[in-house]
């Protein structure tokens, strides 16, 4: 039977190829479209490592003249007392304008012995455990205790102490960073800060000293659940009697949230939009190709009715047909798509496209009983005589 229809496809050898090169498409796109799919699932199921619900974010600039680092310090510590002297502030940190859900990073390549990542570099100070609720595995958060040491206080995620240190003990060990020691104090769980739909990233917290208090540029303020917008209106008229002319702007982290997985998903809906538009083309085709065969086959159909042949094997063998030419293409995509994994491509894990390529091959398989079913069954309604007397 299947001698038979290889034979039947290898005789419209040239009409098939077309086909054939549609599927192959099809899948190729699909399986972009699936390994984002499962890459975005997968980061969305993982813990998120902190809280941010009741954490507002105050972006600002330091006093225009003030250039003393000093003077700087002074100024950012008076301003955390006004802020958490007000009764619906819980606790207030310092940090970098890198916080979570920005669109600002900081990144370079850190390194511990003869190891190198890339890793996001966070200068945050003391309190900013407590306003994001960091989960701590091993060591400590830095503190006042750090202060004048000879090497730099820095916490570390659990997934780059792996990277650097494997099974070993992180805590007391050094780490290189823009030629400086930086001494480990802490191991914290990985945080997506980032958006719900981006994966853990090498993190590195720096401890905010005199020396870089030029990063700072924005103010985390953990509030309490009384905080309302009269609130915000007041804290918003206090830091602008302070901080004189600078642009101040108050966001809150759960509304930066969702602009920033909004736009991560941006990419996802072009592509589902350029796929949809692709797969409707691949099911006309094969869909008219299949009514084409059947208006062009119906004197083989009717000779093989007339011999005895059931409806259901003539719809059968159509339907098989189709699935021989989707298979014959998957092959192909196979041959590609198994490289992603193998070459470790985009840094991906490997059952992330594994589970694609399962994923797209059951979509073109799917798709194209789909679109053979109904052709199928109108061959096998064909009458033996009807289909003789047209020829």
């Amino acid at each position: 039977m299947l001698t038979h229809l290889f034979k039947l496809i290898w005789n419209k050898k040239k009409q098939n190829f077309l086909l054939i090169m549609e599927m192959l498409v099809s899948f190729l796109v699909m399986f972009a479209v699936f390994t984002l799919i499962v890459y975005y699932y997968q980061n969305y199921t993982r813990p998120r490592g902190f809280e941010f619900e009741k954490v507002w974010a105050v972006n600002y600039q330091s006093p225009q003249g003030m250039s003393d680092k000093d003077s700087i310090a002074a100024f950012n510590q008076s301003l955390k007392q006004l802020i958490k002297s007000m009764p619906q502030v819980e606790n207030v940190s310092f940090a970098a304008s890198n916080i979570p859900f920005s669109m600002s990073t900081h990144n370079t390549n850190v390194s511990h012995e003869k190891i190198s990542e890339m890793a996001h570099i966070y200068a945050v100070d003391d309190e900013h455990k407590d306003v994001l609720n960091f989960n701590l595995r091993s060591g400590r958060w830095f503190s006042r205790a750090d202060q004048g040491s000879r090497e730099t206080a820095a916490v570390i995620n659990a997934d780059l102490a792996q990277k650097f240190f494997g099974n070993g003990q992180p805590i007391g060990k050094t780490i290189d960073f823009e030629g400086k020691k930086l001494k480990v104090t802490g191991v914290i769980d990985d945080i997506k800060d980032k958006g719900d739909y981006q994966g853990p990233d090498n993190n590195l917290f720096i401890r905010i000293d005199t020396s870089n208090q030029a990063w700072i540029g924005a103010i985390l303020v953990k509030v309490k659940p009384t905080a309302d917008a009269a609130f915000e209106s007041r804290l918003f008229k206090s830091l602008s009697n302070v901080i004189r002319n600078s642009s101040i702007e108050i966001e809150h982290l759960a509304d930066k949230r969702v602009t920033k997985n909004n736009l991560t998903l941006v990419p996802m809906i072009i592509l589902l939009v350029v796929a949809g538009f692709l797969i409707i083309n691949v099911a006309l085709g094969l869909f008219g190709v299949l009514w084409y065969n059947i208006s062009k086959r119906k004197g083989e159909i009717g000779l093989r009715r007339a011999v005895g042949a059931s409806g259901g094997s003539v719809s059968k063998q159509l339907v098989t047909e189709a699935l021989i030419l989707s298979t014959l293409s998957l092959i192909i995509g196979l041959f590609f798509a198994v490289q992603f994994p193998l070459m470790n491509v985009f840094d991906l894990a490997a059952d992330t496209y594994y589970i694609a390529i399962a994923c797209a091959v059951a979509f073109i398989y799917l798709l194209v009983i789909i679109c053979s079913l109904y052709p199928g069954r109108q061959a096998a309604s064909i009458y033996p005589a009807v289909a003789l007397h047209e020829e």
